[in-house]
C-alpha cells in the first residue's frame, strides 16, 4: 500500500508524498526503506532522528521538528494496531473439511467453514460460518463455535462448551476441563462431578496454554471482548466482566467473580468466591486474598532490591512483631507521661 492509502484508511494528515509504497512495518531502530514505523512510547523519542524508516506513525506534536514522512494521528499505538493486519503473513484458511478430519454424522459444520488435518468434531457439535479450525483440534460432544472463530492448532474444547463470534483460541488452550472440585471423607478425597459448562462471550482471545475449566453446576463464563494471555488457569464457575484482559500466567481460584474492564497484570493470584468490582487495576505478581469494592489501583508483595537490601529486608520483617510490642510499651509510657501519671513498671 502507499502512503496516500493508509492515510486514508486511518483518517491521518500526510506528511510526505502519498505514491510512497509501504511493504512492512518495522520498530524506529530496525526499519528500512520502505517500511512504516512509530512512536508511542517517549522513551523511544531519540531514535526518531535517525531512523531510516520509509514513515513513521506520529503525534502532532511529537512531528515538529522532523523533516520525514509521517503520517499524523491521535494515537500512533492504536493506529499501529490497526495497520498492523493489512500486512499479516498469516495463511488463509479454505473453506472446506480435510480428509483426515473425524466428524460426527449429526455434527453441523458451515459449508464455508476450514477444518483441518485430524480435527475431531464429536457428536452435536456445531461449526458456525467462516470457523477456522487448526490441525488436531478436538471440540467435544454438543460444543458450539460461533461465527467468524479461529482455532489454532491442537486447540481442545471438551463437551457443552460454548463460544462465541469471532472468538481467537491459541494452540494448547483447553477449555471445559474438570474443575477441581474434591469433597474430603474421613481424609480421602472424593470427587464431585463437574456437571457445569463454559460460555465465552463474542470477540474473545485466548493465549497459548491456557485453562478454562468448566463449572461445578452453572457455566464458568467469560464475557465479551475479554483477552486472555498464555499460560492462565480460570477455575470453575469463574465469571470474567466484558473487556477485562489478562496477562500472562494469572491464576483465578473458584467462583471468583471479576468485574467489567479490569486489568489483571502478570502472575497474579486470586483467591476463591471473591468479588473484584469493574475497572480495577491489579499489578504483577498481586496475591488478591480479599474482595475488591472500589475501582483503582491495587499492589501486593514487594519491589525488586538487590539481594543484600532484601535480606537485610526480610530479617527485618522477621522482627516486626517484636518492634511491635516495643512500640506499645513505649506508647504505654508516653501517655502515662503525658496525662501526668508515672510510667508502669513493666516498661
Amino acid at each position: 500500500m502507499n502512503l496516500g492509502q493508509l492515510s486514508e484508511f486511518l483518517g491521518a494528515t500526510l506528511q510526505g508524498p502519498a505514491e510512497l509504497e509501504i511493504s512492512g512495518l518495522a520498530t524506529l531502530q530496525e526499519a528500512g526503506p520502505g517500511q512504516l514505523s512509530f512512536l508511542a512510547n517517549p522513551q523511544y523519542r531519540k531514535y526518531l532522528v535517525d531512523t531510516q524508516a520509509a514513515a513513521v506513525l506520529l503525534r502532532a506534536a511529537d512531528a515538529e521538528g522532523f523533516s520525514g514522512n509521517a503520517l499524523l494521528v491521535p494515537d500512533p499505538y492504536l493506529a499501529y494496531a490497526r495497520i498492523s493486519h493489512l500486512f499479516d503473513p498469516k495463511p488463509k484458511a479454505v473453506a472446506g473439511i480435510h480428509p483426515s478430519a473425524v466428524v460426527a454424522a449429526d455434527a453441523q459444520v458451515d459449508a464455508s467453514a476450514s477444518v483441518g488435518p485430524f480435527v475431531v468434531i464429536e457428536s452435536g457439535a456445531v461449526i458456525g460460518a467462516n470457523v477456522t479450525l487448526g490441525a488436531h483440534c478436538f471440540i467435544g460432544a454438543r460444543s458450539v463455535i460461533g461465527e467468524g472463530g479461529w482455532l489454532a492448532p491442537r486447540v481442545t474444547l471438551y463437551h457443552d462448551v460454548r463460544i462465541g463470534k469471532r472468538v481467537v483460541i491459541q494452540s494448547g488452550a483447553v477449555l471445559g476441563g474438570e474443575g477441581f472440585g474434591f469433597a474430603n471423607e474421613k481424609g480421602i478425597w472424593q470427587k464431585i462431578a463437574q456437571i457445569g459448562g463454559v460460555t465465552i462471550g463474542d470477540d474473545v482471545e485466548i493465549g497459548v496454554n491456557t485453562a478454562i475449566d468448566r463449572g461445578a453446576l452453572a457455566d464458568t463464563r467469560i464475557g465479551d471482548g475479554v483477552k486472555l494471555d498464555n499460560q492462565i488457569q480460570i477455575a470453575h464457575n469463574v465469571q470474567v466482566g466484558d473487556h477485562t484482559a489478562m496477562a500472562a500466567c494469572v491464576g483465578i481460584s473458584g467462583s471468583t467473580k471479576i468485574g467489567k474492564h479490569c486489568t489483571i497484570a502478570g502472575g497474579v493470584g486470586m483467591v476463591g468466591h471473591i468479588d473484584v468490582c469493574d475497572n480495577v487495576f491489579v499489578s504483577g505478581m498481586t496475591m488478591v486474598t480479599r474482595s475488591i469494592t472500589e475501582p483503582g489501583g491495587y499492589s501486593s508483595g514487594t519491589a525488586m532490591q538487590t539481594l543484600a537490601d532484601w535480606r537485610k529486608s526480610a530479617a527485618r520483617i522477621r522482627q516486626l512483631d517484636d518492634m511491635a510490642k516495643r512500640l506499645q510499651q513505649v506508647e504505654k509510657r508516653v501517655d502515662a507521661v503525658t496525662s501526668g501519671g508515672q510510667p508502669s513498671s513493666d516498661g
